[in-house]
C-alpha cells in the first residue's frame, strides 16, 4: 500500500500553476484526503522568500499568520498576495471584507469599474435604507472617494481580495474567511462619534475631493494604503472618526485573525497541528494589528451601536416631509383620481407610516 501511495503521490505532485491536482481513480475518501494533505505539505515552503509587505505573526500554539499589507488599487499588491499564498499553502485565508462587500469577489473587473463610477439615486436610497440617513449619506460620500480614485487610475478596487479568493481555491483544504467588521456597524459608530459641525465639515471635504492620482502615486504609498491615506488626510482633524474607522477595525481584524490561527486536525488520525494563515489587509491596518496581537481585546464594545438620536429622526422626517410635499403637489396637478391611486401604492403608504414619531423611551 505504501508503494502504491507513493506512486500516486508523484502523479499528483506540484504543478507549475499550483492548481488543485486530479486524483487517481478508485481512492477512498480517507485516501484522497491523506493524499491531498501530503501534496499540500510538499508545496508548502519551510522558509519562503516573501515580499517585504508581509509581516509574520505567531500564535501561542505555534500557528503562523502571514499578514500581507496591501494598497487596494495596486497591481503589485495582487502579485504579493498570490506569491504568499502559493508559497505557504495556508489552511485559512482571511481578507479585509465583510458580508456587505463580498459581492466584489464575484464581479469581474469591468463590472466593478462601472459600479464604482456609477453612484446613482438607487444606490443612495439603498444606503439610507440600510444605514439610516446620516450613515447612509456618509457611505455614499466615501464611495465617491473610491470612485474618484477608480476614475483616476482606471482600476477597480479590491483586486488583491479577488486574487486571494482565486488562489485560496487552488490550495487543498484552504478555508476563506471574511475578517472585517460589518460596514453598517462601522458607519453608524463613525457618525455617532461626530458632532453636527464635524459631520458637515467632513461631508464638505469628501464632496470636493478632486486631487489627481497616478499609478505611480499608489506604489509610492505602498507603506500606507492609498484609500486610507486619502481618508486619513481628511479625517485627521477628527480623532473620534479615526478611532472608529481605523483603530476599532484593527481590533476586529486582529480578533478574526486570531480566531483563524487555531490548530487544525491532520489526517489520518486527527492530530492537532499548528495552522498556517494568510491575512490580506490594507497596509494602514498592519501596525495596529501588530500592536493588538498579544493584547486582550473587547469585541463587544466595538460592535455596539447607539439607537438613532432625536436629531436623526427629525432630519429624516424633514426629508420625507419634503418628498411628501412634492407628492402632494403632483397629486394636485394630476387630479383627484390619480392622487388616490398614488396614495394606494404600498411604497407611498410606507412613507406615510414612517413619518410617525418613534415611541418615547
Amino acid at each position: 500500500m505504501d508503494q502504491e501511495s507513493n506512486s500516486e503521490e508523484e502523479s499528483v505532485g506540484p504543478s507549475e500553476d499550483d492548481t488543485l491536482p486530479s486524483l487517481p481513480p478508485g481512492l477512498s475518501d480517507a485516501q484522497a484526503v491523506a493524499l491531498l494533505w501530503r501534496v499540500r505539505a510538499q508545496r508548502r515552503r519551510p522558509s519562503p522568500d516573501l515580499p517585504e509587505t508581509v509581516t509574520l505573526l505567531t500564535a501561542p500554539d505555534g500557528s503562523l499568520v502571514y499578514l500581507v499589507g496591501t494598497a487596494h488599487f495596486s497591481d503589485s499588491s495582487k502579485q504579493d498576495v498570490a506569491t504568499t499564498i502559493r508559497a505557504v499553502q495556508p489552511d485559512v485565508v482571511v481578507v479585509e471584507l465583510c458580508q456587505y462587500r463580498v459581492s466584489m469577489l464575484k464581479m469581474d473587473e469591468k463590472t466593478l469599474l462601472k459600479e464604482a463610477k456609477d453612484i446613482n439615486l438607487e444606490k443612495v436610497q439603498q444606503a439610507i435604507r440600510q444605514n439610516g440617513v446620516m450613515s447612509g449619506l456618509m457611505q455614499i460620500l466615501l464611495l465617491k472617494v473610491s470612485a474618484h480614485i477608480t476614475e483616476q487610475l482606471g482600476m477597480a478596487p479590491g483586486g488583491e481580495f479577488r486574487e486571494a479568493f482565486k488562489e485560496a481555491g487552488r490550495v487543498p483544504f484552504c478555508k476563506f474567511h471574511l475578517g472585517d467588521r460589518p460596514i453598517t456597524v462601522t458607519f453608524k459608530r463613525a457618525i455617532a462619534a461626530l458632532s453636527l459641525w464635524q459631520k458637515a465639515r467632513l461631508a464638505w471635504g469628501l464632496c470636493f475631493l478632486s486631487d489627481p492620482i497616478s499609478k505611480e502615486d499608489v506604489e509610492k504609498c505602498k507603506q500606507k494604503d492609498l484609500l486610507e491615506q486619502t481618508m486619513s488626510e481628511m479625517i485627521g482633524e477628527f480623532p473620534a472618526l479615526h478611532r472608529t474607522i481605523v483603530a476599532e477595525r484593527d481590533i476586529y481584524l486582529t480578533h478574526t485573525l486570531r480566531q483563524a490561527a487555531r490548530c487544525v486536525e491532520a489526517p489520518p488520525n486527527g492530530q492537532k497541528v499548528p495552522a498556517v494563515v494568510v491575512g490580506v489587509v490594507g497596509m494602514g491596518h498592519v501596525p495596529g494589528i501588530e500592536r493588538n496581537w498579544d493584547q486582550q481585546l473587547n469585541i463587544h464594545e466595538i460592535m455596539s451601536v447607539a439607537p438613532p438620536s432625536r436629531f436623526s429622526w427629525l432630519l429624516r422626517t424633514v426629508l420625507k416631509g419634503a418628498m411628501l410635499g412634492v407628492l402632494g403637489y403632483a397629486c394636485y396637478r394630476a387630479g383627484g383620481g390619480i392622487g388616490r391611486v398614488l396614495l394606494s401604492v404600498p411604497a407611498v403608504q410606507s412613507l406615510l407610516e414612517s413619518l410617525r414619531p418613534p415611541p418615547a423611551p
